[in-house]
């Protein structure tokens, strides 16, 4: 069996726990110790049974909380040889740091990770695949436009987690100043609904039994719009797709 879930999505804290067999392990840690003992709580997870926790990229909605969490239990951190540079302060104390390629596999415990580079204002930005080696979960959040090679790699998930952060004519007409919205809408930015939907027509969904709606801005997008979107793309009711909300993430999601 492989399930995840989440502990929350958006600007102010990530983290998607994966779980196989014996093995936990935390992507993102985004949030306060406090904080992140609590979300995990919820899930019935005792902190202390974390087996890793892997970093996408170094913003603080992504590694803010990594730190104190990895020094308080003793987990490992994973992460890019870039990420790890530009996020070496707030990492500080951190002894447990695992450097991986993003074109090459790796295995921690029963979760293999296929890494992958995406297009993010980051250092080194990746995101995961995650496999028990029958079925594969997809991440992708914090990327501004598509690539052949993402596409590729989405190809056939059992399940996504696919960021729609926002709306396009809710981010324009918004009062952000003109150069942030601009480095949201840019290649290099973060994906609206729309480019969210055309990737699921570029990739094969035929197996797809979960896909979740994450990392939406609470100012520029809603779960409706979001929803609408992916369910038009993939010919379904809108109920069908899950949506990842900040303060409560969402449940455990079971492959069998």
């Amino acid at each position: 069996m492989m399930r995840f879930a989440s502990l929350g999505s958006g600007s102010e804290g990530n983290g998607l726990l994966l779980e196989v067999a014996g093995t936990k392990i935390l992507a993102d840690c985004g949030f306060s110790l406090g904080d992140t003992v609590a979300r995990l709580a919820r899930l019935n997870v005792a902190p202390d049974s974390i087996n890793a926790i892997l970093v996408t990229h170094e913003h603080d909605d992504h590694v803010g909380g990594a730190a104190r969490f990895s020094r308080k239990y003793n987990i490992p951190v994973w992460l890019t040889y870039g990420t790890h540079k530009a996020a070496a302060k707030a990492l500080a104390g951190v002894h447990a740091i695992n450097i991986f390629d993003c074109h090459q596999r790796f295995s921690i415990g029963d979760i293999e990770i296929e890494p992958y580079t995406v297009p993010h204002d980051a250092r080194e930005p990746s995101q995961f695949i995650f496999s028990d080696g029958a079925r594969r979960v997809g991440l992708l959040t914090d990327a501004g436009s598509l690539t052949s090679h993402m596409q590729a790699v989405l190809s056939g998930l059992d399940a996504l987690v696919l960021e729609c952060n926002h709306d396009l004519d809710m981010l324009w007409g918004c009062a952000y100043p003109q150069r942030l919205k601009e480095r949201i809408a840019g290649k290099f930015g973060h994906l609206d609904n729309q480019t969210a939907a055309e990737l699921l027509g570029l990739i094969d969904c035929s197996r797809l039994k979960h896909l979740v709606a994450a990392h939406l801005s609470k100012q520029n997008n809603t779960a409706e719009l979001a929803s609408a979107a992916l369910a038009h793309a993939m010919n379904c009711a809108p109920d069908w797709i899950g949506v990842a909300t900040q303060q409560d993430g969402f449940d455990w999601r079971q492959l069998n």
